[in-house]
């Protein structure tokens, strides 16, 4: 019986000391150990998280985000849908009168100049387009505000359309509104049959409203409605609109208008348009329109690579407007040529400083670190003192008699001068990795090779040199990424053919305003990297990249 108790209990789950089992008490410590790890990483993986994977995440969304073109125009791109941009007429008048409505809006929410610049990198002239037809639009309103305004001097004052639009609970809390109190204003209410009777300007009442009070926090009463309101009012009236069984405020004036307006002066939006500027009767404008509609698009990625985005397809842009598939050459190629420089400059440097006595080692570093206690912007400036034609550096070759004075050397903004600045700039960054594994390679190497036989040249560059590699991948690839994604020395010594794509960009981020155009060339620019990353883990193994040890 004992016996048979103890190898029951002998094959069962092993406990811990508080009863449960040791499997799950395993687990659970592990547990208790995984969550402390992460409680210690979590500062960190957060900011990594804010300031590098967000960042980059919002770069690739602004580089196909196009929603600009719909929210500004949200009537017009609808009715282009429909329209044939393979024929050679512009859209018919409806679609005309649909871009007044967006572009009166646009106008008082000061978008339309946004639009106008954002459209032009697709068609040139479009921003001026734009901003011409938003000082003109007003003008197409107003035909129809001055013919209900000398019907009756009812239609002048705000406070008689907020009468005849908003509830009477709206009106009184309105009434009792004081700006000077600091409390939000009352949102407009319309009445429920107003916006049945009158749909378009009730629809157009509202967003004046929501203008006036959200975005100027003015009072309502105290300001005229848009003119775009009034044609709303004149389209309702003649589409029927049944105003006979309306009996509330304003009631009397409403029908005197709907008598009325069957001999009002019309607008015919598309000869007003053409009018204002030609360009509207031009095909490619209504095109370009259709074509940028959707919210997302593909057209900064294509830009980025000198295409454009038309209705039949992608297509490379004329010769002289192609700029940034040269400016991704040339900066390649740029910092290939600072990278190799900087390898032939800093490998002697570094075989120096670690075959040299300690002391003396640690004496010359000072002098590869001073470079770090200047500002950049200082010693790039420096050398854009030395290299010009006046300088310091061709001064001193025709004190040389190397050049003639008449026949001094342009070292500056060109890619002379970036190359010559960026070198001293980015070597300290080749030496130290460098420096940091030629200290680890023994020099007793070296004296076995000779003892042995090989010259000095056989034994440096059969025995030293392969073990100095991992230091010569670890410097090109620190130079490489570095000088890749340079600005500041480019924009200051390089001139118009020294500058690099990084150039740029800051230039559409700080000065064009054209984030997506910015973030499209960010994007193919970190993929570019990424992929010579890749390929260089390929070819030579990014782990034989060391920096010493």
């Amino acid at each position: 019986m004992t016996d048979n108790t103890a190898n029951t209990a002998s094959d069962g789950p092993m406990l811990a000391a508080d009863g449960t089992t040791l499997k799950s008490s395993l687990n659970r410590a592990l547990r208790r150990q995984k969550l402390r790890a992460l409680m210690l990483i979590a500062p960190l993986l957060i900011f990594v998280l804010l300031t590098f994977i967000a960042p980059i995440a919002d770069m690739l969304f602004r580089s196909v985000e196009n929603q600009i073109v719909s929210e500004t125009l949200p009537r017009t791109t609808a009715a282009l849908a429909d329209w044939d941009a393979t024929g050679d007429t512009p859209p018919p008048e409806p679609v005309f009168k649909d871009l007044y409505e967006d572009m009166f809006i646009a106008k008082e929410r000061k978008l339309h100049t946004r639009l106008g610049s954002r459209l032009n990198y697709e068609l040139t002239g479009v921003s001026s387009l734009f901003r011409k037809s938003g000082r003109k639009v007003e003008d197409m309103g107003e035909v129809y505000q001055d013919q209900f305004e000398d019907l009756n001097k009812f239609w002048k004052k705000g406070e008689n359309w907020n009468v005849l639009m908003g509830t009477s609970s709206w009106l009184a809390a309105q009434n009792a509104w004081d700006k000077k109190s600091g409390q939000p204003q009352p949102r407009l209410e319309i009445k429920p049959e107003i916006a049945a009777l009158l749909p378009q300007t009730s629809e157009k009442f509202t967003l004046f409203a929501e203008f006036v009070q959200v975005d100027e926090n003015d009072n309502l009463a105290k300001e005229d409605p848009w003119a775009i309101v009034y044609s709303a009012l004149y389209d309702d009236l003649t589409a029927g609109a049944n105003v006979a069984g309306y009996s509330g405020e304003g009631a009397a004036e409403l029908q005197e208008a709907a008598t009325a307006v069957g001999s009002f002066e019309t607008v015919d939006f598309t000869a007003a348009f053409t009018k204002i500027d030609k360009d509207w009767a031009s095909v490619d404008v209504w095109r370009t329109l259709q074509v940028y509609s959707p919210e997302f698009t593909a057209g900064y990625f294509l830009n980025a690579v000198d295409m454009q985005k038309t209705i039949d397809g992608p297509e490379m842009r004329p010769e002289n407007e192609q700029l940034y598939l040269k400016l991704f050459v040339r900066t390649l190629f740029m910092s290939l040529v600072i990278t190799g420089s900087c390898i032939l400059l800093g490998y002697p440097v570094g075989f120096i400083l670690a075959n040299l006595p300690a002391r003396t080692a640690n004496l010359l570093m000072i002098l590869v670190l001073l470079p770090f206690w200047t500002s950049l912007l200082v010693r790039t400036s420096a050398w854009k003192v030395m290299l010009q034609q006046q300088g310091v550096v061709n001064d001193t070759l025709v004190w040389l008699g190397v050049v003639a004075d008449d026949s001094r050397l342009a070292l500056i903004n060109n890619q002379t001068g970036t190359i010559i600045a960026m070198t001293h700039i980015l070597l300290p960054f080749m030496i130290l990795p460098l420096y940091s594994v030629m200290k680890t390679i023994p020099p007793s190497y070296l004296r076995a090779a000779k003892s042995l036989g090989a010259t000095n040249w056989t034994a440096f560059w059969r025995v030293y040199f392969p073990q100095s590699v991992p230091g010569i991948g670890a410097g090109s690839i620190l130079v490489f990424i570095l000088s890749i994604g340079y600005y500041i020395t480019p924009e200051i010594v390089g001139g118009t053919t020294g500058t690099f794509i990084s150039n740029r960009i800051a230039y559409h981020i700080s000065s064009s305003l054209n984030w997506g155009l910015a973030a499209a060339l960010g994007a193919i620019l970190l993929a570019v990297v990424l992929g010579l990353y890749w390929a260089y883990d390929r070819i030579v193994g990014i782990d034989n990249v060391k920096l010493g040890g």
